[in-house]
């Protein structure tokens, strides 16, 4: 695992943060601590040695430590909560300040003992109450993400509820100034590195399931569609709905979802089609092997089908064989250990942590809709007559809209930056931030792409970017998401790169790929285009034309 530098700031000690970071990222990690307690300083005045653009910065304090008008009121002394509020707000104008020097800003929530009564049956009554004060403070800190897209907030109570009754540790303290216990560290190390997986991109995309005893009970084979546990009155069938529901919220949020089962395919899929507890229908897959080979062999099979990397796939099977054979056979895929009681698969399902994203748009709400399309275009494709490629990119009716850069695109810009792997010609990971400052410096240009056919919208699913200098026209960024791969998109891409290069009075557009685990498609790409190979990595587009415009695409601009 990678990850750039961290720093971390507290006003306590912090070093079993940094010794719990170091265990998974390994020893070459770069991990720095600011001196201890001096947290608004190192806000500020960033120490340069330690803080760069490169840099993600965590910043765990204690509330009474930062913002003086809170210890009192712990005190319960008499204060104004407009008053600490408006102390509240100069701390995140200092985490603001540090955000513009860093690459990322990671704050967990400011916490209390549960074990305070402080004000009692009072406590969360407004203007008067700790918790209520607390509440408000930490809803300070979460806008704190609307106004920067650099920065995160982490549930910290979330990992004190972890830990229950010993997550303080009052003798620690006082002997160390480490006032949480080590499982706390231990949770909230955890958390940090699920939030560093999702912002590097390395979220997981797609969950895989089994069908017998995974979702649902039974085995269809044997109980038949009427005799399987789904639904009803009974607690399993129960269990193994609210499974499914768990599901069905992951595809809300842009997940994918496929099957993996040994099963007869027309008894399994009459199951998802008709039976009438099934929550999760045929829609909402975007792809299934339902057979009686060897699930490692159809994995691969789907991963190659959806364009999917396999290091995206998460595999749930409650048969610890099918699980072994999977981890063992295909180490990329993310295999967890699964209960043998029902009632916790939900639950199970819901603490995954493998599919944080720093942001989610309206192409991740829509996702599920875009399965049902992509499914008919693999149909369509199927069934076209033998040699007539051509014939069905055609029949596709595509057409690209481009639009350059917006705040109401850079989300999503900043989205297809950090997830896309495959046909991505650098893999560099900028935020959105980052990405609008690079776009503003003179002769750079960043390109949104839209694509849509006879079966749907795909929504905003690729990035080109350009930069002029001189004679030479770079492209810096080409990156389309693997749903619209293989349909021409990404030569309509060059397109409009050299086309905009040639508007400059600029004849040599050059495209040098930079080789990752996962980018392997994007040279097949270059090496399949008409452009002219300097080297195995730089590519060339030379001459007053435009690199040919695919036929089978329309060009929106």
């Amino acid at each position: 695992m990678t990850a750039g530098p961290l720093h971390l700031v507290s006003d306590f000690n912090i070093d079993l943060l940094a010794s719990g970071l170091r265990g998974t990222l390994g020893e070459a990690a770069v991990i720095t601590t600011a001196p201890f307690g001096q947290v608004y300083q190192a806000l500020i005045a960033p120490d340069p040695a330690q803080v760069t653009d490169s840099t993600t910065l965590i910043v765990w304090t204690r509330p009474e430590s930062v913002v003086e008008g809170f210890r009192r009121a712990l005190q319960l002394g008499e204060v104004e909560h407009s008053a600490v509020l408006a102390e509240v707000d100069r701390y995140t104008q200092a985490l603001l300040t540090a955000a513009a020097a860093c690459r990322y800003v990671l704050h967990p929530t400011w916490t209390i003992p549960a074990s305070k009564r402080l004000y009692g049956l009072l406590d969360l009554k407004p203007g008067l109450g700790i918790r209520s004060l607390l509440v408000t403070m930490n809803q300070a800190l979460s806008q704190l993400m609307e106004k920067s897209s650099n920065i995160f907030v982490l549930d910290a109570d979330s990992w004190l509820r972890t830990v229950g009754a010993k997550a303080y540790a009052p003798k620690l303290e006082f002997i160390t100034k480490t006032p949480f216990s080590p499982p706390v560290f231990a949770a909230a190390s955890k958390d940090i590195i699920a939030a560093l997986d999702a912002l590097e991109g390395r979220a997981r995309k797609i969950v895989v399931v089994d069908l017998d005893n995974t979702l649902w009970g039974g085995v269809v084979g044997d109980d038949g569609p009427d005799g399987i546990h789904l639904g009803g009155h009974e607690y399993i069938g129960e269990a193994y709905a609210a499974f499914q529901r768990s599901l069905l919220a992951l595809t809300n949020r842009g997940i994918q979802l496929a099957i993996a089962s040994k099963n007869d395919e027309s008894l399994a899929l009459e199951v998802i089609d008709s039976h009438p507890e099934m929550i999760l229908r045929r829609e909402h897959f975007a792809g299934w092997r339902i057979n009686w080979n060897d699930k490692a062999a159809n994995l691969v099979e789907l991963s190659q089908e959806l364009r999917l990397g396999l290091q995206s796939f998460v595999f749930i099977d409650d048969n610890p064989v099918e699980r072994s054979r999977i981890s063992s056979a295909l180490p990329e895929v993310l295999v967890p250990e699964w209960p043998a009681e029902p009632a916790l698969y939900a639950a199970t399902l819901d603490a995954l942590d493998c599919f944080d994203v720093p942001q989610i748009t309206s192409e991740d709400f829509a996702r599920t809709a875009t399965h049902v399309a992509e499914r008919q275009r693999r149909a369509s494709q199927s069934g076209a007559p033998t040699g007539s490629f051509s014939e069905w990119l055609d029949s596709l009716e595509t057409s690209v809209q481009v639009e350059p850069l917006s705040p109401s695109n850079l989300p999503r810009v900043g989205q297809l930056f950090n997830k896309t792997n495959q046909l991505n010609l650098t893999t560099r990971r900028l935020s959105a931030a980052e990405i609008d400052a690079w776009a503003s410096a003179p002769g750079r240009k960043v390109w949104a792409i839209r694509v849509r056919d006879r079966f749907g919208d795909s929504g905003l699913t690729g990035v080109v970017s350009l930069e002029i200098d001189g004679p030479t026209a770079r492209l810096a960024d080409l990156i389309l998401s693997c749903r619209v791969m293989g349909r021409g998109v990404e030569y309509a891409m060059l397109h409009l790169a050299s086309a905009f290069a040639a508007s400059q009075q600029v004849t040599t557009l050059e495209i040098e790929y930079r080789r990752t685990e996962r980018n392997g498609p994007c040279l097949k790409v270059l090496q399949e285009s008409a452009l002219s190979r300097r080297s195995d990595t730089v590519f060339v587009w030379e001459g007053s034309q435009p690199y040919p415009l695919p036929p089978e695409i329309r060009l929106v601009q």
